[in-house]
Parts: structure tokens; C-alpha cells; sequence
């Protein structure tokens, strides 16, 4: 047996210098990542806390989706609105404008918060689902620890002026990521420009989405606005183009119109600046590799995940991606068997190791076979 070597060029860079980006972001605090190889573009102070407004109603809609997703919600369920959440639509808030006693259904509320960004319509959605907006909140700050929100906490559904709601714009983007990875049928309301309310004892409400970047010729299709007094504007935005998907957070804007400006610039300076590599597709042949003793010669090996890598255009390297394994692979060999190692190195570096499995079964030939190949080793070598 010996060790078997397959090396594929790339050219990119591998690591991303965020500090001396040559951009300024008007903002207290920003990041932006390129959402499929998972590389930070860009931070300015991404741990300072903030007051993260009423992009909290990222969480309030994840909470929801989660529940669909395991069954234990329906969109079409009604919840009976409480007279605390009708309060919020006579305060002067973003209002999906609900009245007490209605009976409105769990994709109105999500729509009327997404769209319409609604509080009243997060506590309702808050109360139908945990009894009171408080333990509501305790099922989201749960839900932020465990995807590794480690400075966060929610103290309501909306967003509103609470010391004890708080978070960081590094912590809104892994927010914002999950939502994306985990629920991108439901993710198709955020780019909605408006929604209509068909309410009870009035004549429909239409309102439109306050994110500004989804009015341009732009490619935005999220996420969230937010303003807070004490904050000032924020926004957790996100763009595909040319199959590419890059999120943004920033937080401390000064106006509105800073707010659409610097976050378009901070989207148009990763496109611009970056180009994004696909190396390995998940669950997708990548290669073959040589079996020994089997009914086959050759198995196809895959990836668990996709790996991509983000390239600076102003700075291309040689990267190279190697596979390795010690071979010819004895058969038997069972599907998702781990039997070789994918590297990526950058300038004789390991910076990337991944397993790669047999895509298929592969049996042990009968054992007169297995020694005429024994003696065809023995005399010529030959495998």
C-alpha cells in the first residue's frame, strides 16, 4: 500500500485582512461575511454592544419558524389578540395595527412583523405562543445561547427601549445566517415590499417594508431595520448576486439616509473586492479513489459540507487542495466510510482539512479472484 496524492490549483487568498480594509464605514459598529464560505469581509468594533431594536424581530420570527418546522405550529392557527398588544398599535409604534379580541393567524402576525415590522404584532405572536411576552423573551435568549450568541440578550419581542434587550452586530449576523440556512422559504417574506392587512371592522391597512436597500436595483432581499433614540438607525442587510450571498450588519448609523448609503456601500465593497470559490459540493463526487481487492477499482468520495473559500481579488495567491489517502483502499468499503482527507494549504500552510467518504458500497471480489490479483501483484505489480 502506498499513499496516493491528488493536488487541484486554485488561486485565492485564504486569509482575510478585515482590519485594514480599505473602506470607512459610517457607523459606531459594522461586519459583513460572505454567507457561503463563512469569512468575515469586514468588522468595526463587531463586540461593542448595542441596542439592537427592532432587528430583535429577526429572533421573534425564528422562534415561530422553528416551531413550524417541528410541527408544533401552523401558519394557519388564530391567536386572540390581548388588550397589550392592541396598546402598541395606539402608541405611536410600527403598528400592523390589530384590535382586541381578533382573531388573527400566525402568517398575518409573522407578515405584519416582517413586513410592517409590527410590535404590537410581536406580542401578540409572543403571547399566542408562551402565554406572556416574558417567557417569550426567555425562549429566545435560550434560543441565541445555543447558536452562540454569547452577548445577547432579548428582554422582549420588539425591540423596544429595554436596557436588558441588548446584543452585538457580530451576534445579529449569526442570528441573520441561521434564519437564511435554516428557513429560506420563509426568508422569501423578508424581500416583500408590502403587506396588506385585511382587519376586522376596517378598511385594509397596506404598508410598506422599511428596509431601503429592497427599493433598489441592488439585489437586496433582507433583513431588518431597527431605530432607537438611544441607538440611532441600524440595519441587518443581505444581497445575492451572481450566486454569491453576502449579510450585513451595522448599528450607530446617524440618519436614514446614512443608513441605506453605508450599508450599500459596505454590500458593493465585498462584491466588488472579493470573489467566492467553490471547492467541494456536499454529498457531490469530488473524485475517485483506487480500491484493492474489490468488485470495483475505484470509488467516488465526497464531502459532508460545502467548502468554499472567499478570494481578495487584489491579492491572489496559489492555493492548493490536496487529497490523501493510504492506497489502494482494501475492500470491503461501506458508504460514508471515511477514507481519505481533503487539505487545503496556502503557502505551504495547512489552513483546511476535511474528511472524505466513499460515496457507495464497494464488496470484496471471491477469494480465487483475490489471489489471482495477490500473484498479479507479486509478479508485475500490478494492482
Amino acid at each position: 500500500m502506498f499513499k496516493n496524492l491528488l493536488i487541484v490549483n486554485f488561486i485565492f487568498v485564504l486569509f482575510v485582512n478585515t482590519t485594514n480594509a480599505n473602506i470607512d464605514v459610517k457607523a459606531r459598529t459594522a461586519i459583513l461575511q460572505d454567507f457561503f464560505s463563512g469569512e468575515i469581509l469586514y468588522e468595526k468594533e463587531p463586540d461593542r454592544s448595542i441596542y439592537p431594536a427592532s432587528m430583535t424581530k429577526i429572533m421573534t420570527s425564528i422562534i415561530a419558524f422553528d416551531l413550524i418546522k417541528s410541527g408544533d405550529l401552523r401558519l394557519d392557527e388564530k391567536f386572540i389578540i390581548s388588550e397589550n398588544a392592541w396598546r402598541l398599535s395606539q402608541a405611536g409604534y410600527s403598528s400592523m395595527f390589530i384590535m382586541v379580541g381578533d382573531e388573527v393567524s400566525v402568517e398575518n402576525l409573522l407578515k405584519g412583523i416582517i413586513v410592517a415590522s409590527g410590535n404590537d404584532a410581536c406580542v401578540a405572536l409572543a403571547e399566542g405562543i408562551a402565554g406572556t411576552e416574558e417567557e417569550f423573551a426567555i425562549l429566545m435568549t435560550t434560543k441565541a445561547q445555543e447558536l452562540g450568541m454569547e452577548n445577547t440578550n432579548f428582554a422582549n419581542s420588539s425591540g423596544l427601549n429595554d436596557p436588558d434587550n441588548y446584543s452585538t452586530v457580530r451576534d445579529i449576523l449569526i442570528m441573520s445566517n441561521y434564519l437564511i440556512k435554516e428557513h429560506p422559504d420563509y426568508y422569501e417574506w423578508f424581500k416583500e415590499k408590502e403587506f396588506t392587512w385585511d382587519r376586522t371592522g376596517g378598511d385594509p391597512i397596506t404598508q410598506g417594508n422599511r428596509n431601503p436597500l429592497l427599493y433598489k436595483n441592488f439585489g437586496a432581499d433582507g433583513i431588518k431595520t431597527g431605530y432607537l433614540a438611544v441607538e440611532k438607525y441600524s440595519l441587518a442587510s443581505s444581497i445575492v448576486r451572481k450566486g454569491r450571498r453576502l449579510i450585513a450588519v451595522g448599528s450607530g448609523f446617524e440618519t436614514k439616509n446614512s443608513r441605506s448609503r453605508e450599508s450599500s456601500k459596505l454590500l458593493t465593497y465585498g462584491l466588488t473586492n472579493f470573489d467566492l470559490i467553490e471547492i467541494s459540493k456536499s454529498n457531490e463526487a469530488f473524485d475517485k479513489v483506487e480500491v484493492w481487492l474489490g468488485k470495483k477499482t475505484h470509488v467516488e468520495v465526497y464531502t459532508k459540507e460545502n467548502i468554499y473559500k472567499t478570494i481578495k481579488k487584489a491579492k491572489k495567491k496559489l492555493l492548493k487542495v490536496k487529497m490523501e489517502y493510504n492506497g489502494p483502499i482494501e475492500a470491503p468499503i461501506k458508504k460514508d466510510q471515511i477514507i481519505a482527507k481533503l487539505k487545503v494549504i496556502y503557502d505551504e500552510e495547512l489552513v483546511g482539512e476535511y474528511d472524505m467518504l466513499a460515496l457507495n458500497n464497494v464488496k470484496k471480489v471471491n477469494i480465487f479472484s483475490r489471489l489471482l490479483k495477490s500473484l498479479n501483484y507479486l509478479i508485475w505489480g500490478d494492482v
